[in-house]
């Protein structure tokens, strides 16, 4: 493990659950670091700019000289460079067992939770308002608020196709396909592999966040969009929903940096 030089630093969206996923990595090893968050848009050529035309999304961590996008490869760099305490297991069969279920959730649940919140989001007058402050990690006038949810409405309209009801339809079914595997993943020690914390349960936990409002989370929607209101409603009694309650509960700590 070669030596860290300098502090790290997350460029990162403050209501993304890809990267709280980044955000929990750091916290749960205790990591200090700064954070940077560029408004939303400009954020792909910031992306661009930082990963040299690699990639158009944040996360995007600078450690020890690298920039290193994509949360998932952001926690193996951090597991090779701060392995305490670690994410991935030891035994090769339940690291590779972790691994697989991080790729699931990062391309089966993650895109579909985001469309769908960003869809529900549009019932509500002030939604993509209150977003466009949150994005920039502050309250903003009325004004500005005002065009930035519209900015906002439009941008993922455009980036997630989040408008249409076909679209919204198969996300949630996504979803719930997704808390189906979780429910039938979980082992009765309360923990996807292993019987302890890895990156299989931070990864399900935080892209999770943004249906379940767990209070320790980047973003609680106050209120809750109507139509995501009604989706989750009845989940909010599965063990799958209760588990990332609890992950967020035993697990997320406070950010040191």
């Amino acid at each position: 493990m070669r030596a860290v030089t300098g502090r790290p630093t997350l460029w990162h969206i403050p209501v993304s659950h890809y990267s709280e996923k980044a955000r929990w990595a750091l916290a749960y090893k205790g990591i200090e670091h700064d954070r940077h968050a560029p408004p939303a848009g400009p954020h792909m050529l910031v992306a661009l700019w930082l990963t040299r035309g690699g990639q158009v999304t944040l996360p995007v961590l600078e450690l020890d000289g690298e920039r290193i996008g994509d949360s998932t490869a952001i926690i193996a760099a951090l597991e090779r460079r701060f392995p305490a305490p670690p994410l991935y297991p030891e035994d090769p069969r339940e690291r590779r067992a972790a691994l697989e279920l991080e790729a699931f959730y990062d391309e089966e649940l993650g895109p579909a939770i985001r469309r769908l919140v960003f869809h529900e989001l549009r019932s509500e007058r002030d939604g993509y308002g209150e977003l466009a402050a949150r994005t920039v990690g502050g309250a903003l006038p009325g004004p500005l608020r005002r065009l930035g949810g519209a900015y906002g409405r439009a941008f993922t309209s455009a980036r997630f196709r989040v408008a249409g009801v076909e679209a919204a339809d198969m996300a949630r079914a996504k979803v719930l396909a997704a808390l189906d595997s979780l429910e039938a993943a979980l082992g009765g020690d309360g923990y996807l592999v292993g019987g302890r914390f890895t990156v299989a349960d931070l990864t399900a936990a935080a892209l999770f966040y943004p249906l379940v409002q767990p209070p320790e989370g980047p973003w609680l929607l106050d209120p809750i969009p109507a139509g995501l209101a009604a989706f989750r409603e009845p989940l909010r009694a599965r063990p799958g929903f209760i588990w990332v309650e609890e992950m967020f509960r035993r697990h997320r700590r406070p950010h040191p940096g």
